[in-house]
């Protein structure tokens, strides 16, 4: 409980500290701000207006001072980046501060259940990635989406450059068109171009924010196309029958590893639900396992050794195509 209680007051402290700070930053923030427009206002009319970037960058936090700390570690903008990637609408400050919340959570019920630091610790660590974790199956299962709705896409802007259409305004019509998440991608691929930047970077932007095969396919074929010349429409056609073709071995790929997947799935679960069962049915027979030293080891081997066996399986059942 002593431990319970120096976390909370850690925790309070810390943020009283950091708000304090965050508000004399915000201050100073704006006052600067104000000198830079009255600089400018009072310079000479001919002074030349420097360059401003098409994309605005995006803050880390609403938090001057904790946006400048995070913007120093470039694991927190790949954060964002996945962020935005699974269209979790959660900017990274606020994320590592409810990854945060999350440990500190799970460590106090972990403690609490199983009156060990060692559970705490096991708590907090599991907590804290739990967030993580859900934005990581967001990501992946927008990615999936997309992957699924991109070959409709594609044949959209293959008939409409067929029927005449510019490529530009076949964008738009894939963004008004097509489901999500593929419209709300090339609808911001037409407003990059449609405001000045040029078609080959907004395709690149494309390509960073979808950092998947089929998408760097359909930049390269679309880069190459308008350098070099040929026939989209044909050149996207091919491209579409592909990534069907890519799809239907996938689908017969999964069909054959069923066997090893539901091996993982009995693997993994087996262990914490004889636990449980034998938790429920005979609790003195279980008990040292959370009691003695000994059993604390052998829980983290366990652990240790269900991971490396999960990360084994997986790479196994895991085929490229």
């Amino acid at each position: 409980m002593p431990i319970v209680i120096a976390l909370v007051v850690f925790v309070a402290v810390a943020a009283a500290v950091f708000a304090v700070v965050s508000l004399l930053d915000q201050r100073n923030a704006q006052a600067r701000i104000l000198r830079d427009r009255l600089t400018a206002a009072q310079g000479p009319a001919e002074q030349t207006v420097p360059d401003v970037a098409l994309l605005r960058d995006e803050l880390l936090s609403r938090i001057p001072a904790f946006d400048t700390f995070l913007r120093r570690s470039e694991r927190v903008s790949l954060l964002q980046k996945m962020l935005a990637q699974g269209n979790v609408d959660v900017r990274a400050g606020n994320f590592l501060m409810l990854c945060a919340f999350s440990a500190v959570v799970f460590a106090v019920i972990a403690f609490v259940a199983g009156g060990n630091i060692l559970f705490g610790w096991a708590g907090a660590v599991l907590g804290f990635f739990i967030p993580y974790a859900y934005a990581s199956h967001m990501r992946k299962k927008r990615f999936a989406t997309f992957e699924e709705k991109f070959p409709e896409a594609i044949d959209t802007l293959a008939r409409a450059v067929r029927a005449g259409h510019a490529f530009t305004t076949a964008l738009e019509m894939i963004a008004n068109e097509v489901a999500e998440p593929v419209a709300g991608e090339f609808r911001q691929l037409y407003e990059e171009q449609k405001f000045g930047l040029p078609v080959r970077d907004a395709l690149i932007n494309l390509a960073e924010r979808l950092p998947l095969v089929d998408v760097k396919f359909f930049v390269t074929a679309v880069m190459l196309q308008r350098e070099t010349g040929g026939n989209l429409a044909e050149i996207l056609d091919n491209l579409s029958y592909v990534i069907r073709e890519r799809f239907k071995i996938l689908r017969q790929v999964r069909v054959h590893t069923a066997q090893g997947r539901l091996t993982m799935v009995l693997l993994m679960a087996l262990p914490p639900t004889i636990v449980v069962i034998m938790q429920i049915l005979n609790p003195g027979f279980i008990r040292p396992l959370f009691a003695d030293p000994i059993g604390h080891a052998l829980i983290v081997g366990g652990i240790t050794l269900q991971t490396l066996g999960y990360f084994v399986i997986r790479r196994i059942i895991r085929i490229q195509v």
